[in-house]
């Protein structure tokens, strides 16, 4: 049995420690908010956090999250900051085919937890690697920028 925060909840799991995280999130405990994308920490789809880091949970044995906390995309939406990065990707119109949404909205709400006002570069290097099939790069840039409370 494995135990550890979820959404701000003490959860436990009776599943093989090395079980991906990803999972255990979705078969598991009914949290399908986390997608799979690639299985190799590639493109970023399943990214939650784990006590605060954004990670890929696709490759992250649930053995890391013993005792941690995690948040997923429906425990983010449950937060102010959440709540301003996903009304910022609305406004901005950010998703096509929403695929990979909650892990660019992950990605982007770790990254202003960190860096309330993050540079170019800083959005940058948080959201390498999270890729979005549709190409709406320019508007996840715009979006982090309008929920740090900048301009679109």
């Amino acid at each position: 049995m494995i135990s550890f925060h979820l959404n701000g909840k003490e959860t436990r799991v009776d599943a093989d420690p090395g079980t991906p995280l990803l999972w255990v999130l979705r078969d598991h405990l009914q949290l399908t908010g986390t997608k799979y994308g690639c299985g190799i920490a590639q493109c970023g789809a399943c990214t939650v956090h784990l006590d605060g880091r954004a990670v890929r949970s696709c490759v992250t044995p649930l053995s890391m999250a013993s005792g941690k906390k995690v948040a997923t995309i429906e425990g983010l939406s449950e937060t102010e900051l959440g709540k301003k990065v996903q009304a910022a990707w609305q406004e901005v119109d950010v998703p096509q085919c929403g695929y990979c949404q909650s892990g660019q909205i992950m990605a982007a709400a770790a990254l202003l937890k960190e860096h309330p006002h993050p540079t170019d570069s800083q959005i940058t290097d948080a959201m390498d690697g999270i890729l979005c099939r549709c190409g709406t790069y320019n508007r996840i840039r715009s979006a982090i920028r309008l929920a740090s409370g900048g301009e679109k």
